[in-house]
């Protein structure tokens, strides 16, 4: 071996735990985000409010007409056509609140997508900064749980409530045309026990976000056993990692539980209040009827509107509750939305570097500055150096150099916090980004494969390649001989992360994926680190073929690799300390003189896991 270089970035290690519960937004500006979902759906949302309205308004007639029937029968006339009447009323309004119902959930799916798109839009654009400072299990939880429960804000928050109050207020006006005496006792009754619920609300919302918020930590957590399942097995970890998950699951029951006690008690809170007012509006009902101040028709009529108060009350009662709940889903969204994102420029479209000529790219440090965080220490100190475009240049040094952070600076993964790199003489900053990362072919330290077939893998940054130019990168990375061996060639599944192939078959279809982008500049992070012998011959073979045409910047790992560059720039701490090829670097740079005549590179910090632990 003769470097060894582990830059590649890190976090602080997950854990289960779930985070304090932030703040809840200020309700003005949850309603704005809410609006920003549902508007273009209000047209939607509006019929079917109108068919809920419909229905609700049917209901308000039948006590009517129960009324008119007890008066008929009263006086011994026919019921016939009021028994009709009140048949098609009940049918009509059923029918009318069962098209509305299908209308808003069918409505409210499609707020939940939408929101699904913007928020998967967005965070796939997230600055790398923005990214390592996240958990990755918590802003799939946001995409997956919390937009959820935008649907039930969207139907019951907002239709519920307004059907809800329009039902109530004209079963009100009809009670007090009949009899505002007993409408007086009833409202009274209904205000002193629902006034409790206000106290009710702010508790379902602070209980939902912090199960909302557990159910993030146990993604979280889940992502990261799994990321690395056959280390926690190695290390007799599945008890500790179980236990940790059984945290998260178990404060997200907690929180589950709370909303759910405080949501049955704004529930019964209704059905208790209907219930003694029924209690005390038949008692000074019983009376009025007793003294001749009303009819028994009148006050069976009032008694039917008391009982269908229970289905507004409980509307309103339910879209409170929704509010809480999906107030509490619109905050953590928030959150993720207000993450920083790379700009999307204009230039930011398919096909826009099709007009930049095939050229190998020049890269150009100036005075270079750069830190992965404010409170962290410098990576980079001044960093100098020019590659022509064509060839190939080796980065080498102790680990903790900042040879890989060369590299995001370069694909601009990050932003340098002083001086420029260039890219054929122009800023980076100035590039649009899908423009400049279309030039580049890039194989990271730890050569990720995705889930899917090893075709997919192999054209994941060249869509659009051919049959023809697939093969010939497979013969130049030596994978037609793993091919051959698949059960389904190229069809066949690689696993989650490529779990099915080797360690040095990742890093070929790493290379291989990069070459089929036909790159102006071709970025390799020790990509030769995981083969054999026979197989880095080959790869070497295929690297210095591909510095004919393009520009190669290799992180380098071994000796062999670094003496066929054409030239090699030696970094320590941060600073570019000599440029030159390897035998006039052995001659007048002691530390490269050491780290080759030793072919071993000293254990130092690494440049990102120190930096970002």
């Amino acid at each position: 071996m003769f470097f060894v270089s582990t830059n590649t970035p890190r976090t602080a290690p997950a854990t289960a735990d779930a985070e304090p519960p932030q703040p809840s937004l200020p309700v003005r500006k949850t309603w704005r985000v809410l609006y920003g979902h549902i508007r273009p759906h209000r047209a939607a949302i509006a019929l079917g409010g109108l068919l809920t309205l419909v229905g609700s308004a049917a209901g308000l007639v039948q006590p009517l007409a129960a009324k008119a029937l007890v008066e008929r029968l009263g006086v011994h006339e026919s019921i016939t056509m009021l028994l009709v009447l009140l048949t098609a009323l009940v049918v009509a309004g059923a029918v009318a609140e069962a098209v509305g119902a299908y209308v808003l959930e069918r409505t409210a799916e499609s707020v939940v997508l939408a929101a699904r798109r913007q928020l998967v839009a967005r965070l796939l654009r997230l600055r790398m900064p923005a990214v390592d400072r996240s958990k990755p299990g918590d802003l799939m939880s946001r995409v997956t749980a919390d937009t959820t429960l935008l649907r039930a804000i969207t139907t019951q928050s907002l239709v519920s409530a307004g059907t809800g109050l329009a039902t109530l207020v004209g079963a009100i006006v009809f009670m007090a045309l009949l009899e505002p005496v007993l409408l007086g006792v009833t409202v009274a009754v209904i205000v002193l026990i629902g006034s409790s619920m206000g106290l009710v609300m702010p508790r379902i919302s602070k209980a939902t976000k912090r199960a909302q918020e557990a159910v993030g930590a146990i993604s979280t957590a889940l992502e990261r056993t799994f990321g690395a399942f056959r280390t926690v097995k190695a290390s007799g970890a599945e008890r500790r990692e179980e236990a940790a998950i059984e945290a998260a699951a178990r404060e997200a029951w907690r929180g589950g539980v709370r909303a759910a006690k405080w949501q049955s008690l704004a529930m019964s809170s209704v059905g208790l209040a209907v219930q003694v007012s029924f209690l005390a509006v038949l008692g000074v009902g019983g009376a009025r009827v007793a003294s001749g101040a009303t009819d028994i028709a009148t006050l069976i009529a009032f008694l039917l509107y008391l009982f269908y108060l229970i289905d507004p009350i409980s509307r309103l009662v339910e879209a409170a509750s929704a509010y809480q709940v999906g107030s509490a889903a619109i905050a953590r969204m928030a959150e993720a939305e207000d993450l920083e994102t790379e700009p999307l420029e204009a230039g930011d479209q398919e096909g826009a570097g099709a007009a930049t000529p095939a050229k190998p790219a020049s890269i150009a440090f100036e005075g270079v500055t750069f830190r992965y965080r404010p409170d962290l220490p410098p990576v980079h100190h001044g960093v100098d150096f020019v590659v022509p475009g064509g060839g190939m240049t080796a980065f080498v040094g102790p680990s903790g150099a900042g040879k890989s952070t060369v590299f995001g600076l370069v694909e601009r993964f990050y932003e340098a916090d002083g001086g420029r790199v260039l890219v054929d003489g122009t800023d980076v900053r100035d590039w649009p980004l899908e423009r400049l990362r279309a030039q580049i072919g890039y194989v990271e330290q730890d050569a990720p494969v995705l889930s899917g077939t090893l075709r997919e893998n192999l054209l994941f940054a060249a869509p659009g390649a051919t049959d023809d130019q697939l093969a010939r990168v497979l013969t130049r990375t030596r994978l037609d001989g793993l091919v051959e061996r698949l059960p389904e060639g190229l069809e066949t599944p690689v696993g989650h992360r490529g779990s099915k192939l080797s360690g040095g078959e990742r890093q070929r279809v790493a290379i291989a994926r990069a070459l089929l982008r036909e790159p102006r500049l071709l970025l390799l992070d020790e990509a030769t680190s995981q083969l054999d012998a026979v197989n880095e011959l080959a790869l070497r073979d295929t690297v210095a073929e591909a510095a004919r045409t393009t520009t190669v910047l290799v992180v380098a790992h071994r000796l062999s690799t670094v003496t066929l560059a054409d030239r090699i720039v030696v970094m320590e701490a941060g600073r570019v300390r000599a440029i030159g090829t390897h035998a006039e670097l052995v001659a007048s740079d002691p530390l490269y003189g050491e780290l080759a005549a030793t072919q071993f590179l000293a254990t130092a910090p690494d440049d990102r896991a120190n930096q970002a632990s």
